[in-house]
């Protein structure tokens, strides 16, 4: 196998970052459409939310029947590698480079 038909399905970040990202950039996204910009199901979203919830990184605020998602951008990230970085440093450097 040459290297241009290497599996080439895997990414940097992991489900729960792109749901950070995704929910950092549109805090009032329904969970199907945070589901539908990563490429996972709506479940999977649920548990991913509700771990990023659990660990910090997220506030779910009621707001109506909707749900908004305040990002506590100053937790640090949770691998040793990154460890001195916050998740704000993570969410700019996604956001910064698409402009």
């Amino acid at each position: 196998m040459d290297e241009k038909s290497a599996n080439t399905n895997w990414t940097f970040l992991t489900n729960h970052g792109h749901v950070l990202i995704c929910l950092a950039g549109d805090s009032d996204l329904r969970l199907r459409d945070v589901a539908e910009r990563v490429g996972i199901t709506e479940r999977a979203v649920q548990r991913i939310v509700t771990d990023l919830e659990e660990a910090g990184y997220i506030e779910r605020v009621k707001e109506g029947r909707r749900n908004h998602y305040k990002i506590i951008s100053s937790m640090p990230l949770r691998h040793p590698v990154e460890a001195h970085c916050h998740a704000d440093d993570l969410i700019k450097m996604v956001t910064t480079a698409k402009h």
